[in-house]
């Protein structure tokens, strides 16, 4: 066993502790360095390593102490240094005492980074000549400078510069100047060209696979748009593994051929989720997958999740178009049960939608056909819908995807129907969503949310809003300190058995919004005080609803776990509410 000592002073004593017959226990050895500190002091240590294990070792060790304490010097640019050795021949260990002063540092004088043939005109390497790591006048370190000549080449190879080299480097140094000159010349050779790219037609098509591409044959090489291929490839969920590899031993004419290896994702796959939150309770969920369903990626997920306040099947299709990520077709069928304040409404779905990604934004146009039905008391209606929509939205983060230090998300959608085009009311419903997300300083964050909400229809037509079209506030995602959809507009029915009561039926209209603060009080925890507010209701009825409380979140690469208390500060009458919900922020 190796033991590490150590004792006042920069000095460092390790001692070999060796467990051997004793026969071997003569063949230890401890040493010390004195009179460096810091780093020189550990890069010593490191250049003479451990101990040896036997008497032959032993002598070795301490033959070749000087060269490398002198070797580990140099490296930091101390080139003259005052080295002392002293062994001591006791018994069962030696005793090995290496005294040093460093002397003073040699310091950069010159330095030549120079480019030749072809790379001296690519822009690519405007960056790392322009924050080349060393200047005059800094300490010489020769770790800076083997990384910077690696940097340069590494940056050849990913630019095609294959045959890039040096041909002259060197590091001069004038001890008795205590200077050095810096020279570093590359030559790149040629840069190589994309050659023919090479695939299995019947793991991806043609089609698709232009669509993704980020370069063409004949396009000078580079190993980004390589890796951005990769990434779109495996972004489409069709494959568990991308594998694009330039064949440089097939070369010719300054082309290098691709070889594309796709490994295909799993044909099903299925999981199973159990959950629980204040707002929907108890859940459990089973999801189907088929990723890809044909070469032409087809692909279609199936949802079916339990709740007691929201059970709920879907299915969706998807048929890529232009672009298997950014362009697709999307059908889908859903059954929903739900409950909205006081109403128990039951949703059928038939949806078509199509899908596009530009520049962060998200574009949708979709059209579905909704049946709902729903009861309030004795009240029994049935309504149909058919809805023509528009939707855009965009989410910009900065760090984690579950857990950013800034984000700022938008989201808008506009629906319509009419009466002439199979819906049994005129209707035009409009959302907004936003969500911001701040770092004020380290450990500090703010986070906040706004939602509007607008259908517009006749008075005649209002009982015949179905309540999935209505706008409900309240819950852990709205204002917290009300139950969940328990925000909205109320009216006064009677029973059958002549008791009056106050039911939520919901609105035309909504506005929430929330702020609120938090502080991380390591990388796992953190708390947060807030303070929400708005209501869901009819024109001319706007009545403010406000929550504030305070929670605790655990974060975990899913998302935080939030347990949050909060008061309805409005009511004549306030209690704490309790809100447990896993998730990303928005």
């Amino acid at each position: 066993m190796n033991c590490i000592k150590l004792r006042p002073g920069a000095s460092v004593v390790l001692l070999a502790c060796l467990q051997l017959p004793p026969a071997a226990l003569g063949a230890s050895l401890e040493y010390s360095v004195d009179g460096l500190e810091d780093e020189l002091e550990r890069n010593a240590l490191a250049w003479l390593g451990d101990p040896p294990e036997s008497a032959q070792q032993r002598v070795s060790f301490v033959a070749s102490a000087r060269e490398k304490v002198e070797r580990s010097l140099q490296a930091l640019g101390y080139y003259s240094p005052d080295i002392n050795v002293e062994v001591l021949r006791t018994e069962p260990a030696w005793k090995l005492t290496i005294e040093v002063n460093p002397g003073e540092p040699v310091h950069i004088r010159d330095i030549t980074v120079q480019l030749l043939g072809p790379a001296a005109a690519d822009s690519g390497f405007d960056e790392l000549l322009a924050s080349v790591p060393f200047r005059p006048g800094d300490v010489l370190r020769h770790d800076t400078y083997e990384t910077y000549k690696r940097l340069l080449l590494a940056t050849g190879q990913r630019r095609g510069y294959f045959d890039g080299k040096f041909v002259h480097s060197r590091v001069a140094v004038e001890t008795g100047a205590g200077s050095a000159d810096v020279e570093l010349r590359y030559e790149s050779g040629r840069r190589f060209r994309f050659g023919e790219l090479q695939y299995d037609e019947t793991q991806i098509s043609g089609a698709q696979l232009e669509a993704l591409r980020t370069f063409q044959t004949g396009d000078y090489f580079a190993q980004g748009r390589l890796q951005e291929l990769q990434a779109q490839l495996q972004r489409t969920g069709f494959y568990s593994g991308v594998l694009l590899t330039p064949e440089l031993q097939q070369a010719k004419d300054g082309s290098i051929p691709l070889d594309l290896t796709l490994y295909p994702a799993k044909r099903h796959s299925f999981d199973v989720g159990i959950g629980y939150s204040t707002d929907t309770e108890e859940r459990v969920s089973l999801t189907w997958r088929t990723p890809k369903i044909n070469r032409w990626g087809h692909s279609q997920e199936t949802r079916l999740e339990y709740s007691p306040i929201n059970p709920s099947g879907r299915i969706i299709y998807n048929i890529p178009l232009t672009h298997p990520i950014n362009d697709f077709l999307q059908f889908s069928a859903r059954l929903e049960d739900n409950e909205f304040g006081d109403i128990d409404s039951q949703q059928e779905e038939l949806g078509v939608r199509r899908e596009t990604r530009a520049e962060r934004w998200i574009t949708g146009y979709s059209l579905r056909s909704l049946s709902e039905s729903w009861e309030l008391l004795q009240d029994s209606r049935t309504n149909d819908y058919l809805l023509p929509g528009f939707s855009l939205s965009r989410r910009d983060r900065v760090g984690s995807l579950v857990d950013p230090s800034s984000a700022f998300s938008q989201f808008y959608q506009v629906e319509v129907a009419s009466e002439s085009a199979g819906s049994d009311i005129d209707l035009l419903r409009a959302t907004a969503r936003f969500g911001y997300i701040y770092t004020l300083a380290p450990d500090h964050r703010l986070v906040s949310r706004a939602e509007l909400g607008l259908a517009l229809v006749d008075d005649s037509d209002r009982q015949d809003l179905a309540p999935s079209l209505n706008f409900f506030a309240g819950g852990s995602q709205s204002i917290r300190g009300y139950g969940y959809h328990s925000v909205g507009n109320e009216v006064r029915v009677t029973r059958e058995s002549g008791d009056a009561v106050t039911l939520v039926v919901g609105g035309d209209r909504m506005v929430t919004a929330s702020i609120e603060y938090q502080y991380y009080f390591n990388q796992t925890w953190r708390g947060a005080i807030f303070l929400d507010g708005g209501d869901a209701f009819d024109e001319g009825e706007f009545d403010l609803h406000l929550g504030a409380g305070f929670g605790v979140h655990y974060l975990t690469p899913v998302g935080a776990v939030r347990l949050e208390f909060a008061n309805p500060i409005s009511e004549d009458k306030p209690d704490w509410r309790i809100h447990f919900a896993i998730g990303a922020e928005f």
